[in-house]
């Protein structure tokens, strides 16, 4: 099963705005009607209860939302792109891959139907219409379409489940799974049989729950030893654990620990969910020999447990009505909670000013309003020249100019626009 993939998405860029002019029988000031640019189109992460894993997503590892389509004449808007919706399995947390180690969250998609825009496009420009003023009124001047949004993607999935079978590797999680649950893993006599989670359905009475088989982690299994992040990651959502140890392990109470502590390096959270102990395999004569010397440790330890056999079936039956109770209480107590969704603020950052620097002598201007101007002609034109000096002179940029010693025959540039002062 693939739960973890790393794709780059790209939103669409936003179309050209228009120069054009009515040109009609019987109209002979027209005037501007250029249309705008239609936006880009977004990527968008949904949340489908029909899918079931990544691996559709893995096969591909970019993917590009449609362009917006440029401006035409007669005010015709241009169409917007087409969006680039893609579907992950319920559960499915969306992240940026940063640089450096941080917090690159998007949104934990944990219901059907949930989606988040991951790329959002771009803007169209704005056609020759709306830059006409009263002192302006056949402006040669347009606005080119915005760059859409890029970025590198973590899509991690995480099951969904109940109850989760936690232990060292062998202990026989698999077979428990099979004797509780119509579920058919793979059964070994080695470790790490299982490598990825199985989910199996356990019926109590009138209640079910859904029931997960992790794979098995060893120590240091929170630095991605052995299994590692790959059973880690789908604990997270699991609301009680099944801890279930060998009763031919020489220190089962120890083996309980260490498993435990690799839960709560990897997120003190896992630590503190319920648990329910179960000492497995009762049914070898050297593991029932040592039944009360096993449950003496065990309540020294301040912990109840169960004995079981789940080769056998023996006990099985009590531990999931044991799950199932502590489960219903567990949800009852969640109930009560008033549960806070995590937010996750990313202030819009401010709009820039427009400001001056100089490189040799050319005066460079760096407006995002104005480097994205377009023109139907070069611009030696004198009368696009002086429309666009007007633009200048509303953001405040000829000052600024003045300001910095800029003389007539001086070279000034912006964006992809250079002319001379």
């Amino acid at each position: 099963m693939i739960d973890r993939v790393e794709i780059k998405v790209k939103a669409g860029d936003g179309g050209d705005g228009a120069i054009s002019f009515r040109r009609e029988k019987f109209v002979p000031f027209g005037g501007p009607d250029g249309g705008d640019g239609g936006n880009g189109g977004d990527v968008i992460v949904k949340a489908d209860k029909a899918v079931t894993s990544l691996r559709q997503i893995a096969q591909k590892r970019y993917y590009r939302a449609g362009n917006g389509a440029n401006g035409a004449g007669q005010k015709k808007h241009g169409k917007r792109g087409e969006d680039v919706i893609l579907t992950v399995p319920v559960g499915t947390v969306v992240s940026y891959k940063m640089a450096m180690p941080g917090e690159g969250l998007i949104a934990d998609l944990a219901r059907p139907g949930q989606q988040v825009v991951v790329a959002k496009g771009g803007r169209g420009g704005l056609g020759n219409t709306h830059f006409a003023s009263s002192t302006n009124q056949a402006p040669r001047i347009a606005q080119r379409g915005e760059a859409g949004e890029e970025a590198t993607l973590i899509l991690e999935m995480r099951l969904i489940a109940d109850v989760g079978i936690i232990g060292y590797p062998n202990v026989g999680k698999s077979t428990l799974l099979a004797a509780a649950s119509a579920a058919k893993p793979k059964i070994a006599g080695y470790p790490f049989t299982t490598r990825e989670p199985v989910l199996g359905v356990v019926e109590v009475g009138r209640e079910s729950f859904v029931l997960a088989e992790i794979p098995g982690l060893i120590e240091d299994a929170h630095l991605g030893r052995g299994l590692g992040h790959d059973f880690l990651r789908h604990a997270m959502r699991t609301k009680v654990f099944i801890h279930l140890i060998s009763g031919m392990s020489p220190a089962p109470v120890e083996d309980m620990r260490r498993v435990n502590a690799e839960l709560s390096l990897f997120d003190s959270a896992l630590g503190r969910k319920p648990q329910i102990v179960a000492v497995n395999k009762i049914d070898l004569a050297e593991v029932r020999c040592k039944l009360d010397e096993i449950g003496e440790a065990f309540r020294q330890a301040g912990l109840s447990v169960h004995f079981i056999s789940a080769a056998t079936g023996e006990g099985v039956a009590e531990l999931m009505a044991e799950a199932a109770r502590v489960l219903a209480q567990v949800q009852a107590e969640a109930n009560g909670m008033e549960i806070v969704p995590r937010k996750v603020f990313r202030p819009q950052p401010k709009a820039r000013r427009a400001s001056v620097r100089r490189e040799g002598d050319i005066f460079i201007v760096e407006a995002p309003e104005l480097e994205r101007i377009i023109t139907t002609e070069r611009l030696s034109n004198y009368e696009i020249r002086g429309q666009l000096k007007q633009r200048l002179a509303r953001l405040g940029v000829i000052k600024t100019l003045e300001k910095a010693g800029i003389k007539p025959g001086d070279k000034v540039r912006c964006g992809n626009l250079e002319w001379e002062w």
